[in-house]
This record gives structure tokens, C-alpha cells and sequence, in this order.
């Protein structure tokens, strides 16, 4: 019989945790059950890689030991890694002992935390071992605590050499119905994920791609707003004023999702970017197309013409755009 030991705690000399691992594992040896420890602490770059081990073990204990609140960070880690990258058919297979030993308060959430998480990932908990320490030397020289904590490590025994069975749970509908959204990846697949996600170069890698294409979108998102001052410092630049004349523009820019709004009154004009559509005239086109018309290259009234701008309102004032913006003069 082969059973993993999962410890989630800091390694502190103090921890209780280690005191109850200590008695188990005592236990489980004189069982002649081969018991192998792995410190989650100690491996916190290659946790993804863990859920390998679970293959040739019949069972396995999680040890979290609960300073203020929670399993803690490495155990949560081991967990998500089981539900990413583990074999779920051989995770259906496996007992699960929880040991949870607090020092401040919460161990029974926490209990209950490992058992819901081992049921979604298709596992079977057992009975385990949660226990409240204030003063870890009063702890370790009780023997009836000790006693208890023996008979759970041979309790785990018994259930695992004979097989025994667990009464159906909810949470296993519940598991169905979430693996039938996630990707169904063979144990080699899973296995070549969880190498990726402990390669620290692999990683690296991966976290300069993401920047450099932060970088480019972040180019590009200046240069649209560089092109949307652009439009308006020009058409503030080129106004030329025709008196007693009033209107109202819009100009839908489709690949900006913008609409620039002007208003003529007179010697006055207000241009800013606004969802306004109740205008005298209404237009659509392109960036490009308005970079080419502030630029010189060519008119409203051509842009219009050759259909590279569409527009609908009142067609006088819209012939009015090139004599109050006089681009191409």
C-alpha cells in the first residue's frame, strides 16, 4: 500500500501539524505502508507537477495547518494544480485524510474546505483528524490525543485495504457537470501542462510575450488617441468662419467607435468627440479617410462622392464643410 502526504504548512518547528504527520506516519510504517512526504514549501516552483505522484499512491493526506484563516496558499496551489493537470479517473480512485490542526481558529471550515475540494475533484474523503492547539507542548504530551490520533492512522488502514465505500455525494453530480466544460486532455497532455507550468523559463517566457503585446496594444491605443487630437486640432486650426451660418455635424468614425461632433455658429465652433446623431448632417467614414481630408489630400465633398463618406441631412450644409474647413487651399 502506497500513501502520498501532501503538508501545506511553513515547516515551523512549532507547527503542531507536523507532530500529528509525526504519529501517523509512525503508524502507517508499522502497517508496513510505504509513505512518502512531500513539503509543499519546499517544492512551491514545481507544485504543478505533483499531481504526477498521485499515480502509484492509494491513498493520500492533506495536512493543512491553519495560522489564521484558510488551507493556505500552498495547499490551495496543490489543489488547483489536481484540477488543472491530475488524472480525474485516478483521482476517482484515491481516499483522502484530511488533517487539520489550527492555531487560531477555523479548522473545521478548513476540514470541510479539503473534503468539498477532494468531492468536486471526483475523490473520496475519509475521516480524518481536526484539532484546535493553544500550546503545542500541552498538545504533543497528551496521550489520549495521541490515542486518537493513532486509531484515525489505522482507521485510514482498514478503509483503504479494504475498499470501503462512501455513500453518493452531491458534490459529484456537481463535478459532472463542470468537467463537462472543461477540456478533456489525456494524462500525457496533462502531464506536458503541468512541465509548462513549472518551468520557470517557460513562464518567463510567456509573461515577456504578454508584455510586448501590452506594449503593441498600448502603441496602438496611443496612436488612436494621438489620431483623435489630431482631428480636432486640425479642424480647430482650419476653421474659417461664414457669417450668419449655423450647423451641426457628426461624423461616425467606424474603426475608432467615436463620433465627432461639431457645431457652427457664426465665429464659433465647438468640436469634441459625443454620441450626438441629432444633427443637421450625418456622416460616416473611415479614420483614413478623415486623416486624408484634415491632410489636404482630398474634400468632404470628393470623400462624399467617391462613397468613401456617406452622409444624410441637409445637403447644402454639407457642401458648406469645405468652405468653412478649407483643407485642401
Amino acid at each position: 500500500m502506497n500513501i502520498n502526504i501532501y503538508y501545506g504548512g511553513r515547516g515551523l518547528i512549532e507547527d503542531p501539524t507536523l507532530y500529528v504527520l509525526g504519529k501517523i506516519e509512525g503508524v502507517l510504517n508499522e502497517l508496513r505502508v510505504n509513505v512518502v512526504r512531500y513539503n509543499l514549501y519546499e517544492m512551491k516552483s514545481t507544485i504543478p507537477t505533483l499531481p504526477q505522484t498521485l499515480k502509484d499512491a492509494d491513498a493520500i493526506i492533506l495536512a493543512a495547518s491553519v495560522e489564521w484563516r484558510g488551507i493556505g496558499g500552498y495547499m490551495q496551489e496543490f489543489l488547483d494544480s489536481c484540477w488543472l493537470y491530475g488524472d480525474k479517473d485516478k483521482i476517482s480512485k484515491l481516499y483522502m485524510c484530511p488533517v487539520v490542526i489550527s492555531t487560531t481558529y477555523g479548522e473545521k471550515e478548513a476540514l470541510t474546505d479539503l473534503k468539498n475540494a477532494w468531492e468536486l475533484l471526483g475523490g473520496m474523503p475519509c475521516s480524518g483528524v481536526c484539532a484546535y492547539v493553544n500550546e503545542s507542548v500541552d498538545f504533543e504530551m497528551n496521550h489520549e490525543y495521541a490515542d486518537i490520533i493513532e486509531k484515525k492512522a489505522e482507521n485510514l488502514y482498514r478503509t483503504v485495504s479494504q475498499r470501503r465505500k462512501a455513500l453518493p455525494s452531491s458534490s459529484y453530480a456537481i463535478k459532472q457537470n463542470i468537467m463537462k466544460e472543461s477540456l478533456d486532455l489525456t494524462p500525457q497532455e496533462t502531464e506536458q501542462l503541468s512541465k509548462y507550468a513549472s518551468d520557470d523559463y517557460y513562464v518567463k517566457q510567456q509573461k515577456e510575450d504578454i508584455e510586448e503585446l501590452a506594449k503593441l496594444f498600448k502603441g496602438m491605443l496611443n496612436q488612436q488617441e494621438s489620431d483623435e487630437d489630431e482631428f480636432i486640432k486640425a479642424i480647430n486650426n482650419v476653421f474659417h468662419a461664414q457669417d450668419d451660418f449655423s450647423a451641426t455635424y457628426a461624423f461616425i468614425i467606424g474603426d475608432m467607435d467615436k463620433t465627432l461632433f461639431i457645431r457652427v455658429d457664426g465665429a464659433e465652433l465647438v468640436c469634441k468627440y459625443e454620441d450626438v446623431t441629432d444633427v443637421d448632417v450625418l456622416s460616416k467614414l473611415s479614420s483614413e479617410v478623415l486623416s486624408n481630408i484634415v491632410k489636404g489630400r482630398y474634400t468632404f465633398q470628393r470623400a462624399f462622392m467617391t462613397g468613401e463618406m456617406t452622409a444624410k441631412g441637409n445637403f447644402k450644409t454639407l457642401r458648406m464643410l469645405d468652405m468653412i474647413f478649407p483643407f485642401s487651399s
